[in-house]
């Protein structure tokens, strides 16, 4: 075809529309000579399904008869739409969006395939460790979603998909009632996707009914931070105009002003701390706010060059350049992110810096008295609340005169810990994706709201032998998030579920620090 294109002397408005769907035998020459469009597939699990089935060829499913080896693969099927479809609820389906793509989905018909070769049993735990380690999960860099996909491989690919004929051990194991067809036709299978509903119900993926109010909340934050950019000059950045400067960078200086009148940081003198052989916990408070203050500093001394060249005062320099267009962007500036990993937006970094810096003041005056760990605290106060838990974990081992690797760390909403020498009261805890009352998870209804508070509980470190609130079999450990967003994780702590912990895997239940 390619040849046959060249020899061709087509007029200069002349142009070839072609469509083609993924082939192996589509010429690259002609791939690469061409003007490339690509569309997005249509969204949900029917669909995805649908695209699945009309993939393979009816051979592919019917191959030696086998009614087992055909139902395994609709199971994977379901597992693989399951895996994509769940890149809509992110950060609470998937916590960012993984590649999974065609080549996950060849790699994975040969597996299933090489399975049903022999007579022998099946060795589900096969599928398990190359799914996990080699194709699906080798896409994955977050441990917290490691842990879903895990669920989904012993929910899609046990006894049960080849024991579907069996009525005495038959289980359901999709999250919709599906009766799969006792046959190897292709077309039996396309019928039963044909039955499936247009939209996706939440279920089809374990999570909560509430969670397009999560996810909506999450899109429209990125459309408007998208609009606001768009909104600006697309000059503004990229050099100086006075004018634009002015107008632009106003709120940012006014809201840093403001932030500002009713304390002392900006002239605060306060000397690095010393390296001491006390509490690790007041040496890591004293060292926080010798931080906080730092940046505060810093932070003011960049928007007052800022606001200098704005009013004409001083020249412009590169630092400033870089400042200016990060903001004008609606982006923190990398100078402070490096110092605290903080907001993206810089409004709300400059907020949570300030409200941070003054509430570290009180942490400092309640540490150097000794009723800090008899107060109740709010970790969101904190630059860096894992450091904090650590410092915590430091000292519990040198009261109790344990090594710092034999002690772990636990939660408890029954009441104060009794294995712990040290422990501290949290408050400010929000969770997401399903509610807690105190005494064990339960599912959201459609009509719950999206985030509740958690009661405040007890946590400190104990032995690693010694016997926590809650027995293993009825908790879930729960991430604990920096923010909503689920960037940074601060700790883990064990939850009450009641059992069933693959339902909370799956529904993304997730701690996090309320916002400043």
């Amino acid at each position: 075809m390619y040849k046959e294109l060249n020899t061709l002397q087509p007029k200069d408005t002349f142009r070839l529309w072609l469509t083609a769907e993924v082939h192996p035998n589509f010429t690259p020459i002609l791939l690469q000579s061409s003007l490339k469009i690509t569309y997005e597939s249509p969204p949900g699990l029917k669909k995805n399904l649908m695209r699945t089935y009309d993939s393979w060829t009816p051979e592919q499913i019917s191959k030696k008869d086998n009614i087992y080896r055909a139902h395994a693969l609709f199971s994977f099927a379901w597992f693989h739409a399951a895996c994509q479809e769940r890149r809509n609820y992110i950060p609470q389906g998937w916590t960012k969006f993984y590649e999974f793509s065609l080549s996950d989905l060849r790699a994975g018909y040969n597996i299933i395939d090489r399975l049903f070769n022999s007579t022998k049993d099946v060795q589900w735990e096969y599928v398990h460790g190359l799914f996990e380690n080699a194709i699906y999960g080798g896409r994955i860099d977050n441990y917290f979603d490691l842990r879903v996909l895990q669920s989904y491989l012993k929910q899609f690919f046990n006894s049960s998909v080849i024991d579907v004929l069996n009525q005495r051990n038959k289980k359901n194991f999709f999250p919709y009632s599906i009766s799969l067809p006792k046959s190897c036709s292709i077309l039996d299978y396309r019928a039963v996707i044909e039955k499936l509903p247009e939209d996706d119900k939440p279920s089809f993926f374990g999570l909560p009914a509430n969670i397009s109010r999560s996810s909506q909340r999450m899109i429209s934050s990125q459309v408007i931070s998208q609009l606001r950019i768009l909104g600006r000059s697309v000059t503004a950045g990229c050099k100086f105009d006075r004018e634009i400067w002015s107008n632009e960078l106003s709120p940012v200086l006014n809201l840093w002003k403001k932030l500002n009148q009713n304390s002392n940081l900006i002239h605060q003198k306060v000397s690095p701390p010393n390296d001491r052989q006390g509490s690790p916990i007041l040496s890591f408070i004293l060292l926080e706010q010798y931080n906080a203050i730092r940046l505060v500093q810093s932070v003011h001394q960049s928007l007052a060059a800022l606001s200098k060249v704005i009013r004409g005062t001083t020249l412009l320099s590169s630092e400033v350049q870089k400042l200016a267009s990060a903001l004008l962007n609606q982006k923190c500036p990398l100078i402070w992110q490096n110092k605290w990993e903080g907001p993206e937006d810089p409004l709300q970094y400059l907020r949570g810096l300030v409200a941070r810096a003054l509430a570290i003041q009180n942490w400092v005056d309640k540490a150097e008295k000794q009723i800090l760990l008899s107060d109740t605290l709010d970790l969101s106060e904190l630059f860096h609340p894992d450091t904090f838990l650590n410092a915590l974990r430091q000292e519990t081992a040198r009261a109790m005169g344990h090594s710092v690797d034999s002690l772990k760390f636990v939660a408890s909403w029954k009441g104060r810990l009794q294995e712990a020498k040290l422990q501290i009261k949290i408050n400010g805890l929000l969770l997401e994706g399903c509610s807690f009352d105190g005494n064990r998870l339960s599912e959201n209804q459609h009509d719950s709201p999206s985030v509740s508070s958690v009661l405040p509980c007890f946590m400190g470190w104990i032995p690693q032998g010694a016997y926590g609130p809650y027995s293993p079999d009825e908790c879930i450990s729960l991430p604990v998030y920096t923010s909503a967003e689920r960037d940074r994780v601060v700790t883990n702590i064990d939850v009450p579920c009641g059992g069933n912990q693959d339902q909370w895997i799956q529904c993304g239940a997730a701690l996090f620090l309320k916002n400043q």
